[in-house]
């Protein structure tokens, strides 16, 4: 069953096509990784996925429903209840704990609730850091963080850009093993990684190069 498809989707920004078109369908309890280099789209398609921007044309179906016509109110809203969002760059709030940056996100969902704000933290190993503060966090930590952030609400798909873009080594790896339980846990996954090992954990590769899908990899 898909929960994403995309049908000849374009983004042009004045003369130039950052996406043409795409034709991609995202499947429930699947991971789909979206590869290329620098200036490729991949960050344009992701923007687009979470409703960050507009195609310039075609549609974006979301559980069949056409959501690329959404006015700004009911974008908030799909991006609240919808999507879970993991950024390379960390965009926690550096004056709150661990624990209230994950709070804060249930506050704009619906309500607070401090344990289940808690069970996620554990979820990502972070139990012993609930009341450390961004500052106070290794970047693999911070990463963690994030992705707590992005699963409190129980979104129906996670979209990740660069996870592992600021991480060494051994982070990446607790990256990846976290990314693959939550595939194990039956969550719906978008990842734009440069990392290929990343890319190879995901069911799919869908390769981008100027703007246009290249090949699509392995099933």
């Amino acid at each position: 069953m898909s929960v994403i498809e995309l049908i000849n989707i374009k983004k042009h920004f004045g003369d130039v096509s950052a996406l043409e078109n795409i034709n991609i369908t995202v499947n429930k309890n699947e991971w789909v990784s979206i590869m290329g280099p620098s200036g490729s789209g991949k960050t344009t398609l992701l923007n687009i996925l979470s409703l960050m921007d507009n195609p310039t044309d075609g549609e974006y179906l979301f559980n069949g429903e056409d959501v690329s016509g959404f006015d700004e109110a009911k974008q908030l809203l799909f991006r609240r209840e919808k999507i879970g969002l993991i950024f390379q760059q960390f965009h926690l709030i550096p004056y709150l704990t661990a624990l209230e940056n994950v709070m804060i996100a249930q506050y704009y969902h619906s309500s607070t609730d401090e344990e289940d704000a808690k069970a996620v933290l554990a979820k990502v190993g972070l139990s012993h850091r609930l009341t450390h503060r961004p500052s106070q966090l290794s970047g693999g930590e911070q990463q963690r963080l994030c992705i707590a952030r992005a699963l409190i609400n129980d979104p129906e798909v996670l979209l990740a850009d660069e996870p592992t873009g600021n991480l060494d080594e051994n982070n990446e790896r607790v990256i990846f093993e976290l990314f693959s339980k939550l595939k194990g846990e039956g969550k719906t996954i978008v990842s734009i990684t440069h990392n290929s090992e990343l890319g190879e954990l995901g069911d799919r590769i869908i390769y981008l190069h100027h703007g246009k899908i290249e090949h699509k990899g392995k099933l």
